[in-house]
């Protein structure tokens, strides 16, 4: 697609956000009309104010003049302030539709998407190119309209006062066509470049301000001041390429417009000396002239405008027209409860070409609790993944009381799941909305009961304003074992018939985990749970353990079976006994009994 094609079909684009805000457009485009008219009047009243005025000497003109001249600029004030409000206004509400819109498609792509492209770049998609957008909708179109009209205006007032002289000055507008064209070309390459270049940065800022202790843990702060450095001078270097050509480009259009009007002086002088035209003629027609200069250099400002925007909208409309993996068909059915169990039938996963599940098989009945153990990236995560549809299968189905859950409404079958993972997701919000999150219709006594369920109750209570307690971006006012607390409330509160567990007490102490695994025990009741789980002492009471090794089932059935088997399950306790955990496994039991009795 060539460049002009592809910039009518970016600008086409952004058009459609402007439909609902039409009669505001239209208003300001009849304000801009009676201001470029006022232009154009007064450059017209240049000729009366010379040879009647001037050289008649006529006293009539010299009272009425005047008093049109104050009656021209306060028409065009009035008009003035009423484009540039109405387009304002029509302008940032486009603006916070298209960010509106943008962040609403987010929401609904899947989690591939968010894998392949990092946090920062989306964000800058949003803040850094919506407000360039902002640029090429809002001051790029007044300009573009004002300027249009007031030219149109001035070109009628020198062809009415000189059609030969007009045709001559004309012939230097196709010379400044040119390198508006040119310098706009390489302004928009330089946008983009820069625009994907902030998205990095943002990328690095997002990264290391979130992994501040990670970073210092590691003494990688002259790493990092070193990669943010990298990126930043590779920002300042288009930067400054941008700058160079705006630059160039306000002298060199100054250039073509002083040798065209110096060769209007010349011309048009010559003809006033010969007598071919009066002094007022040739002042209005020049008056008109150096106004309808400006707008023409304007324009090439206004085009360097639009094509950092449209540049900008290529990056957004990228995001727009990515197309959501997961999504409920047409005539899909709404799940509203769970009856028999879940299956996962012949199922293989791949992630771009890398096989993560190799047909996988495996019956969970209604209530059951499923346990999946194994190595580190042996595919346990992804597997329960494919329930809630984070994921789709690459070939076989799962499937839940018999039918394909591809043929369920995504809603209705992830409001049916509860998931507590083991890097707790929380909001920098109180703790009663992080509670309520998913549920926020429920009272505050329902809010309390699932908090107390959770023992999470009495460590709200201690928070400065309790429930109301603002707990901090990912809950970093909490400890580990609070925010899990929290995490399973939350759960709880959904109230949903089936249950993921991802290494939920993994990276607990001992403490946290005697009260979180409480908390977990009353959360399972009733429901069907998988849990994955790298410490097998939480997962013995499992009514099935499921080893899940490069992909593939390897073995099932109870703690004490595969142990007597002496197979993968055997390998990997006997691994863990060696490191200390069977003993602390025994330890927790004895707490947990402890705490039972009294």
């Amino acid at each position: 697609m060539n460049f002009w094609a592809l910039n009518l079909n970016l600008y086409r684009r952004l058009l459609q956000f402007v439909k609902p805000y039409w009669t505001r457009l239209a208003a300001a485009m009849v304000c801009m009309l009676f201001v470029s008219a006022s232009t154009a009047a007064s450059a017209f009243l240049v000729k009366p104010v010379l040879d009647d005025v001037f050289f008649k000497k006529d006293l009539t003109m010299l009272k009425l003049i005047p008093l049109a001249i104050v009656g021209l600029f306060l028409l065009k004030g009035f008009f003035d302030y009423g484009q540039a409000y109405l387009m304002s206004h029509v302008g940032q509400r486009i603006i916070a539709d298209l960010r509106e819109k943008i962040y609403s498609h987010l929401q609904s792509l899947s989690l591939s998407f968010f894998t392949r492209n990092p946090t920062g770049v989306l964000m800058s998609r949003i803040t850094n190119d919506v407000t360039l957008v902002q640029g090429a909708v809002t001051d790029a179109v007044t300009g573009l309209l004002k300027d249009f009209f007031t030219i149109i205006g001035l070109v009628g007032v020198i062809f009415y006062r000189d059609w030969s002289l007009a045709i001559v000055a004309l012939v230097v507008f196709p010379l400044a066509v040119y390198p508006i064209v040119n310098f706009g070309r390489k302004l928009r390459s330089y946008s983009f470049r820069s625009q994907s270049t902030m998205g990095d940065i943002s990328s690095i800022l997002m990264e290391t301000i979130s992994g501040n202790r990670i970073v210092k843990a590691f003494n990688m702060e002259d790493y990092e001041r070193k990669r943010f450095a990298r990126e930043n001078r590779r920002l300042l270097e288009i930067i400054l390429k941008s700058v160079r050509v705006r630059a160039i480009s306000h002298p060199l259009m100054e250039t073509l417009g002083g040798l065209g009007i110096a060769f209007i002086v010349f011309y048009g002088g010559y003809n006033v000396i010969k007598g071919v035209a009066s002094p007022g003629t040739f002042f209005s027609f020049l008056a008109a002239l150096l106004m309808l200069y400006e707008p023409v250099k304007r324009l090439s400002g206004v085009n360097n405008t639009i094509q950092q925007g449209l540049a900008a909208a290529s990056r957004i409309f990228e995001v727009l027209d990515t197309v959501p993996e997961i999504h409920s068909k047409p005539g899909s059915k709404v799940l509203s409860s769970v009856s028999k169990g879940i299956e996962f039938q012949n199922v293989s996963f791949k992630y771009e070409e890398d096989w993560v599940l190799k047909n996988i098989n495996l019956q969970i009945k209604a209530g059951e609790v499923v346990a999946f153990v194994g190595s580190s990236g042996g595919g346990k995560t992804t597997l329960v993944n494919l329930l809630p549809r984070f994921y789709d299968v690459t070939a076989g189905g799962v499937l839940i009381d018999g039918g394909d859950i591809r043929d369920l409404t995504v809603e209705s079958l992830r409001s049916m799941i509860g998931i507590v993972t083991q890097q707790t997701i929380l909001f920098n919000d109180s703790a009663r909305n992080n509670i309520a999150y998913g549920k926020i219709d429920q009272t505050f006594q329902e809010i309390v009961r699932a908090a107390e369920a959770a023992y999470a109750h009495k460590f709200i209570q201690n928070l400065p304003k309790g429930y109301d307690t603002v707990i901090g971006e990912q809950g970093v006012k909490l400890s580990g074992g609070e925010r899990q607390r929290l995490s399973i409330a939350r759960a709880l509160l959904k109230n949903a018939p089936i249950l993921i567990l991802d290494e939920a007490t993994s990276s607990l102490d001992s403490e946290s985990e005697i009260e979180v695994q409480k908390a977990l025990e009353y959360l399972m009741q009733g429901r069907t749970t998988l849990v994955i789980a790298h410490r097998l002492s939480t997962i013995r009471k499992a009514d099935r353990i499921v080893v899940i090794s490069n992909g593939m089932v390897v073995e099932e059935g109870s703690h004490e079976e595969l142990l007597e088997r002496g197979g993968e399950y055997k390998k990997l306790y006997l691994l863990q006994f060696i490191d200390g955990d069977l003993e602390r496994a025994s330890r927790l039991e004895n707490e947990q009994k402890f705490t039972a009795i009294s």
